[in-house]
């Protein structure tokens, strides 16, 4: 369940834009759109539902954030509210110089605000920008004298928004909060949209500190223990149970307590720091090292967690617990490798 409530639209401008690589064009609207309530609680449901994760961002900019078109645009409306129009205007400008990619389809392009949001237990304003980029076809059926007759029309499936973000008018300084939702694209025409329309970053929250920690333990244990020191299989996935195991068991995450308890051997807590200094210069982040733990951000990543040794074709042994119940070895007659799996109960 999502920390905000929106309930309320104020302002709604439409405009059309297409992609600049083919010089589509952008098509503008005159003025703002109008409608009835009855419209309006569709279209809350159309633009909101689809926003489910718990994984939130910020704004950024290399230098300024006020460089960061978007961000500029979005704060001079929480400034003034009727500038959405204008403010409008500049935002799908910016989004067209964006549109590059030849996948990318033009669209109906949405800037709408929520008035009174409920956010993280406190009352503000939303700014939500949206695209359709896809169009389904519907039969109507309509009654004509004794008979009926069906006809063919094309639009917006209102249970499937393809791109869209909501803005929250908090933590400004920090480039606002920011949710996301980019369905269509799953390759690198999906960059336009969030790295270089709306530059985002992760923002710094339980949720994804829980999420970037989980997210580097497991490419340590799985891509860097192996390459630095003689590792077995069953090593690794018990280091992976031993990672889940301090997350499940704590209510707060310390970095010296984790590497203690998880990485034990001096030599593997030596690799391990170095490990992450290197990651947060590569990525121009910094991992935090306390925070309390997103049990939400912990399910999402035990998914991903493969605690599993695969064998040839023909099998694979999943380590929930003891690796000290699993033992590798070489036939010294056939040369065969093999495992032996001891056990006291067979379910």
């Amino acid at each position: 369940m999502n920390n905000y409530l929106i309930s309320e639209i104020s302002s709604v401008v439409i405009h059309h834009v297409g992609n600049k690589l083919n010089d589509d064009g952008i098509v503008f609207s005159k003025t703002e759109t109008h409608f009835d309530k009855q419209l309006k609680d569709i279209l809350i449901s159309y633009f909101v539902k689809p926003f489910k994760s718990k994984e939130y961002y910020n704004f950024t900019h290399n230098s300024d954030l006020n460089l960061n078109e978007v961000f500029f645009y979005v704060s001079k409306i929480f400034e003034s509210p009727d500038s959405i129009f204008d403010e409008s205007i500049n935002i799908v400008k910016h989004l067209y110089d964006c549109s590059k990619h030849p996948k990318i389809k033009g669209g109906e392009f949405y800037v709408i605000y929520f008035k009174d949001c409920v956010f993280e237990g406190q009352t503000i304003d939303a700014i939500g920008l949206f695209k359709s980029e896809n169009k389904d076809t519907f039969l109507k059926v309509r009654p004509i004298n004794d008979n009926f007759q069906i006809e063919i029309n094309e639009g917006i499936n209102i249970s499937n928004l393809d791109k869209g973000c909501l803005i929250f008018n908090t933590a400004r300084e920090k480039g606002f909060v920011v949710s996301v939702v980019d369905k269509v694209n799953k390759g690198d025409d999906t960059i336009y949209w969030f790295e270089n329309f709306l530059k985002l970053t992760p923002r710094k929250d339980n949720y994804n500190s829980t999420q970037d920690i989980l997210s580097l333990c497991k490419k340590f244990i799985t891509k860097e223990l192996p390459q630095q020191f003689e590792i077995s299989k069953a090593d690794q996935v018990s280091f992976l149970n031993k990672s889940l195991d301090f997350f499940k068991e704590k209510d707060s995450f310390d970095m010296d307590e984790f590497t203690n308890e998880v990485m034990e051997q001096p030599q593997f807590i030596e690799q391990f720091n170095k490990y992450k200094n290197e990651y947060e210069s590569k990525n121009n982040t910094v991992i935090t090292e306390n925070f309390t733990i997103s049990n939400t951000a912990l399910k999402k990543q035990v998914r991903s967690f493969k605690r599993v040794i695969k064998l040839d074709k023909n099998f694979d042994i999943y380590i929930h617990g003891n690796k000290d119940m699993i033992e590798r070895g070489v036939d010294v007659n056939t040369g065969r490798k093999y495992y032996k799996i001891y056990y006291e109960i067979e379910v």
